[in-house]
């Protein structure tokens, strides 16, 4: 069972869409577990159409289908911490976080399990362990849970935005000015209902960014995320006129015009060019604060010297 309390932010949603995008899951699917009685609202029965108030407490216990067992398979893990609570890692770009539509194997989660076996009973039905995810093409640092209890906390950590996240992003042009935040609702885009949109009624969404280097038509962007809605930084980023190099939805082919020499290294790129570069937040069993850095992957590192004739300005 996965449970969370309602911010205010999403206070005023129906059951039903509230579940479906806290857990990823389809909505009709998630009418079916509140008509099974799967999902309680403060310890009861509720209906699909019940509208959530803040402090409420959602309570979900999921089937959990044949298609969505985690069996362990052995990969590579790039390991950055471990202790008796929890792991944090480095997840190379191309690797899904956890089983998806059309996707049943070769996962992190199957990865963590083959390492990490007592993950097996943490966290929600396909994913073992995991407290936060990044989207399958964006590289970078994850925290994941061994425990019941750190689960629970880290979990909570996250909903009240405790955790400091920061990216690195590699866009087309250059913000002005340099630095600043990006303060604007999203939501489902009204048309292509798989992708996000900057929107009227759209939940909270808060992005600082800060200009680390510009040159040859690209920026390499700080990014400071303060909420976690779906493809945030990639939304907002597009909002204010400087897309993500390489992104597959929300990007531009703003390479044709760019010199010559440099539009097929950007036309090429295969990902969103976007790192998850840093995560802090406090121990869940001893609350000591503790930081942690992803080294720039390779491909971003060459993306950036390639285009502009510069090294990467950080380590």
């Amino acid at each position: 069972m996965t449970s969370w309390t309602v911010e205010p932010e999403t206070a005023g949603e129906r059951l039903d869409r509230h579940v479906a995008t806290r857990l990823d899951a389809p909505r009709n699917q998630v009418q079916r577990w509140i008509a099974e009685g799967l999902v309680r609202v403060n310890d009861r029965q509720a209906k699909p159409s019940a509208v959530l108030a803040a402090g409420d407490r959602v309570a979900c216990a999921p089937p959990a289908p044949k298609e969505d067992r985690v069996l362990p398979e052995p990969g590579d893990l790039r390991v950055l911490h471990e202790d008796a609570e929890l792991v944090v890692i480095d997840k190379p770009a191309g690797l899904a976080v956890h089983p998806g539509a059309g996707r049943a194997t070769g996962t992190l989660a199957h990865r963590l399990l083959d390492r990490y076996p007592e993950m097996a009973g943490v966290g929600g039905p396909g994913r073992p362990g995991i407290v936060h995810r990044l989207d399958q093409g964006t590289s970078g640092v994850m925290v994941v849970a061994r425990t019941a209890a750190a689960y629970a906390r880290l979990s909570r950590a996250f909903a009240a935005r405790e955790v400091e996240k920061r990216y690195l992003a590699v866009a087309y042009g250059a913000p002005s000015p340099r630095s600043g935040v990006i303060e604007a609702p999203i939501g489902r885009h009204p048309q292509r209902r798989q992708e996000m949109a900057v929107r009227a009624g759209g939940r909270p969404a808060r992005t600082g960014y800060r200009t680390l280097a510009a040159a040859a038509g690209i920026s390499l962007l700080e990014m400071d995320l303060a909420t976690g809605r779906t493809h945030q930084i990639r939304v907002h980023l597009k909002s204010i006129g400087h897309p993500l190099v390489g992104d597959p939805v929300y990007g531009e082919a703003r390479w044709k015009g760019l010199p010559r020499a440099v539009q097929a290294s950007l036309r090429d790129f295969p990902r969103p060019a976007l790192h998850a570069w840093r995560l802090a937040f406090r121990h869940p069993e001893t609350g000591e604060r503790l930081a942690f850095e992803a080294p720039v992957p390779e491909d971003l590192r060459g993306l950036w010297e390639t285009v502009t004739g510069e090294r990467v300005p950080i380590g």
